[in-house]
């Protein structure tokens, strides 16, 4: 009896360290390079289990195929950064932020079409999209938002993905936000029948109050 009782204190005690573990990483979230409306999406991944590699819900609709992909390093720019979440999301064919009927969160403001990665031991991460539509005012040329959280807690915005020879990428005389992450005009590639946009981003690159 005294042995069952002994069990039954050890695995309160794990109980109870894991739940103070689970509480702990959520008070240590940190937002850097604030203000960021809408930074708080890269957290709503639910239950699915993050991989280096995610295709958005548009792929195997009609449209340029594209594939975002790169690697995620350390501040040192040099060592891979493992477990490292990357969120991105951006508008359909027509330039719009569409979302399904029954969306929730901040579904309704970025639309259905995005998703998350996690990335490998070697910081590698992909997605598979349709490459994002102009809006429809033309007010800015076609891009991609993302958001990045560190294995630390600190998560922050990332300089959009912007594509080089976009006519209105000159047009307007863009200049970037931030620069955070590093350089986000990307030139895209033909590889068979899909477009690829590689992009390498730095953590805590160009980031405010980063330390």
């Amino acid at each position: 009896m005294k042995r069952f009782s002994g069990y039954i204190i050890i695995l309160c005690t794990c109980i109870a360290s894991c739940s103070n573990g689970q509480q702990s990483t959520k008070q240590n979230y940190q937002l850097k390079g604030a203000p960021c409306e809408g930074c708080e999406a890269v957290f709503e991944y639910g239950n699915k289990k993050l991989k280096p590699v995610d295709t958005l819900p548009d792929f195997s609709s009609t449209g340029p195929r594209l594939k975002v992909t790169g690697h995620i390093y350390m501040p040192d720019g040099k060592t891979p950064a493992a477990d490292v979440i990357l969120y991105i999301y951006h508008t359909d064919q027509k330039g719009l932020y569409r979302h399904k009927p029954d969306a929730s969160g901040w579904e309704t403001r970025h639309g259905s079409l995005r998703g998350w990665i996690k990335t490998d031991k070697y910081g590698n991460y992909s997605f598979y999209t349709l490459k994002p539509g102009t809006y429809p005012t033309r007010s800015e040329p076609a891009h991609i938002h993302g958001t990045l959280l560190e294995p630390g807690g600190r998560y922050y915005y990332l300089e959009e993905w912007h594509f080089k020879h976009d006519p209105l990428l000159y047009k307007l005389d863009l200049q970037p936000r931030s620069n955070h992450g590093g350089e986000g005009i990307v030139e895209l590639k033909k590889a068979g029948d899909i477009l690829v946009a590689e992009r390498d981003i730095i953590l805590g690159l160009n980031v405010n109050d980063y330390e």
